[in-house]
């Protein structure tokens, strides 16, 4: 606020002169005159030579209406040449700031400063740009309020040099130096400014793991993590702190960044996991812990997997009493476990001795439930034949896209479904698919409805395009799905990365897993937002993980004649009569085999292969797969109608040009169905090749639009909506072949 007082007084002057004289003899000042810029010709007058050389530039371009300002720090009787400007323009004498500081508060607030005079013009340098209630705060809560350590620590600890240098000239850092020495409690000492930096730092560290920070510190670490232009910075520093070895682990402050100190946690929780009296205790501290920003916001993420498993109560398995229960459960219940322990084998499964506990604990888990699954298992019935053909049918005349995954497990498709963008109504059901869960028997039932297992994709669609001659249908990869949407009723994207991904690395596939969901979600949002009206996610199958397996985990079992053993299933030639464990039995012809058997766990058969991501077998986590359909809304059924009313014109066209009639209805009178925004998209050879402006057609209007075939001799015309692209009607223009030539024959 004292640059508002200066110019005030400077504008006294400048009211009647253009020639003002500022005489500082401390040299305190001298900051003031950086407020101005180019506002003023600054001149500095500190010999006679200056005077004597300002005198003549001034002198040179009177008359003028340039205004200068002649800094000196002599006295005014002192002064040779510029004297006489003191007497005739005007002069503002500062000898000691601090008095002029106490002056101006006083007389301007009405407030009584007392500081000493390093930290009054401290308090002056730092009021530059700031208002009363700068001063005010000053004046009731002393020298501490003079720095906002809340907001310089930050970009000071970050780049110590360049901050301190840019910031501050010589006695404003250092009283900013000293005042931060008294945040830390220590006596000031100089020292280059990364050293000081350091100890603020190793001062907010220390506090984190003592659980004792300071409220500053603690702020300034907080702001840190949430900063984009900070952030860098803080990783640095934390590699090269060091912890207590003496550290009491539980005292540590629930928001700190250590994660050596997360995995002591973990391992100390998996000592004690089966000790129910005090897990209630530990759980409470650990959601805290999963709920922390600054964890999050470290990466530290796996602690809501860890509750996930902790909660989890088995009790509830003993109700159920069908298979189509064990199902809902499974969906429900069962399947956030599997995400959890997903994500625990992706963080920690090279870390046998922290990972062992909860593994085990999902396998007790996953063996009650599987022990009700199999009870019932006589009463499954798979629903994946035809899924797709369904999807067709149930189209309804509306633009819908299908995405067909390989291996997107249930509890995948839950994950995909949290991260979709928009409105549109998410139904969630699940498919039971056909065994063995395996690509090329499950992707056959999802195609084909004829019960013919076929190796190849290519045949597949064709199968499904020669049963739907009266429907357009598009077969693209889901990674070349676009914002424009594709000019089919129908659209079948394939994606195989999951499943790819699982059968090349194994478990070394899961830390891709994130990336492929945030993949699914993002071209889920394109589809809704490009007119699809209905998008599906189905899969083939899902998977089993075997995270930390040991010999004795593998099944070992001895068919009998001809057989061939995968690693979730074994196909045989003969009935086995004799086996064991005891496996689950399915009769089902293949190539010569005629029989298939299943282990009753998610555990392997023991194989030549590599282990880790398998399917095939009939465990919930391979069969019970994702059915989701998103459905836009039904807002847009109260919009005006709006339809191509010369489509059987357009059959049958004579020349290069076709006119296009566009026909709204008289609509329902309301705001909504007033009027509407449409365009048209052209397609030939299924490729789009034109696109219209966007147009208003308001209730009962006809609109007449004209085009050319240019070169095209068929081309399908869709009428979509230019705020949803929701398909509103098509048609198709044909040229007829025989030219109108003009009565020449």
């Amino acid at each position: 606020m004292i640059d508002q007082w200066f110019k005030s007084d400077l504008q006294d002057i400048y009211k009647q002169h253009t020639i003002a004289v500022f005489i500082d003899e401390s040299g305190d000042a001298e900051f003031l005159l950086k407020i101005f810029g180019a506002e003023y010709t600054i001149q500095q007058a500190n010999t006679e030579l200056d005077e004597l050389h300002i005198k003549y530039l001034i002198e040179k371009v009177q008359p003028s209406n340039e205004r200068f300002l002649i800094y000196t720090r002599s006295k005014k009787d002192a002064l040779k040449f510029i004297r006489e400007y003191c007497e005739t323009c005007g002069c503002l004498e500062i000898r000691y700031l601090q008095n002029y500081i106490k002056d101006k508060v006083h007389q301007i607030l009405n407030l009584n400063i007392n500081l000493p005079k390093e930290e009054l013009i401290a308090a002056a340098k730092v009021s530059v740009g700031k208002d009363r209630t700068y001063w005010m705060d000053l004046s009731h809560k002393g020298a501490t309020e003079i720095f906002d350590l809340n907001k310089e620590l930050l970009p000071f600890v970050h780049d110590p040099d360049t901050y301190s240098e840019e910031k501050y000239d010589a006695q404003l850092r250092e009283t900013f130096y000293r005042k931060v020495n008294e945040l830390l409690g220590q006596d000031y000492l100089s020292k280059p400014a990364p050293t000081l930096a350091g100890e603020v730092v190793k001062a907010m560290l220390d506090g984190l793991a003592a659980g004792c920070c300071n409220k500053t510190l603690e702020s300034i670490y907080k702001g840190w993590l949430d900063s984009v232009s900070y952030r860098g910075s803080f990783n640095g520093y934390l590699g090269s702190y060091k912890l207590s070895s003496d550290l009491d682990i539980w005292n540590v402050s629930i928001h700190h960044p250590f994660r050596q100190v997360d995995e002591r946690w973990l391992a100390e929780v998996g000592q004690n996991i089966s000790d129910k009296t005090n897990m209630s205790t530990t759980l409470a501290r650990l959601r805290q812990r999963n709920q922390s920003r600054q964890a999050q916001a470290l990466g530290i993420c796996f602690w809501r997997d860890v509750i996930a498993l902790l909660e989890f109560d088995p009790k509830d398995i003993a109700y159920l009493s069908a298979f189509s229960e064990c199902v809902e459960f499974y969906k429900k219940h069962f399947c956030k476990l599997d995400t959890a322990i997903r994500n625990l084998y992706a963080e920690f499964l090279n870390k046998k001795e922290l990972l062992e506990p909860f593994q085990e604990l999902y396998k007790e888990h996953a063996s009650v439930f599987l022990d009700k699954w199999f009870r019932f298992f006589r009463d499954y019935q798979e629903t994946q034949t035809g899924a797709l053909q369904r999807i067709i049918d149930d189209a309804g005349g509306l633009k819908t896209a299908a995405i067909v995954g390989d291996g997107v497990a249930y509890e995948i498709a839950e994950l995909v479904a949290a991260k979709v963008k928009g409105s549109a109504n998410l139904r969630k059901e699940a498919i039971l698919a056909d065994i063995p869960s395996e690509t090329e028997n499950n992707m056959s039932r999802i195609y084909m409805a004829n019960g013919v297992t076929e190796a190849v994709q290519g045949n597949r669609e064709k199968y499904l395009a020669a049963q739907n001659p009266d429907v357009s249908i598009d077969f693209i990869r889901l990674d070349e799905v676009t914002e424009e949407a594709c000019s089919g009723q129908v659209l079948i994207c394939t994606y195989k990365d999951i499943d790819d991904m699982g059968e090349k690395l194994q478990q070394k596939a899961l830390k891709y897993f994130p990336e492929t969901i945030d993949f699914f979600a993002e071209k889920i949002s394109v589809l809704l937002a490009s007119g699809y009206a209905k998008v599906y996610l189905i899969t083939d199958h899902g998977f089993v993980l075997t995270g930390l397996l040991s010999e004795a985990d593998k099944i070992s079992v001895s068919p009998i004649g001809d057989f061939e053993k995968a690693e979730r299933y074994i196909r045989t030639e003969i009935k086995q009569t004799d086996l064991t464990p005891a496996l689950i039995e399915a009769e089902k012809s293949y190539k010569q085999f005629s029989y298939l058997y299943f282990a009753k766990n998610i555990n392997p058969f023991k194989t030549p292969g590599l282990y880790g991501f398998s399917h095939g077998g009939v465990s919930p986590q391979e069969l019970v797969t994702p059915y989701f359909c998103w459905e836009q809304s039904g807002a847009s059924a109260a919009s005006l109608s709006v339809s191509i009313e010369n489509k059987g014109d357009l059959k049958d066209v004579t020349g290069e040009l076709f006119s296009i009639k566009i026909q709204a209805d008289k609509g329902a009178g309301d705001l909504f169905s007033r009027e509407r925004k449409v365009y048209l998209v052209f397609f030939a050879n299924r490729a789009q090749v034109n696109k219209s402006d966007v147009f208003t057609i308001q209730r009962n209007e006809r609109i007449t639009k004209e085009y050319t075939f240019d070169g095209y001799s068929e081309i399908e015309i869709q009428l979509l909506d230019a705020a949803t692209k929701q398909q509103l009607d098509r048609a198709v223009v044909k040229q007829n072949e025989d030219r109108d030539l003009g009565g020449l024959l």
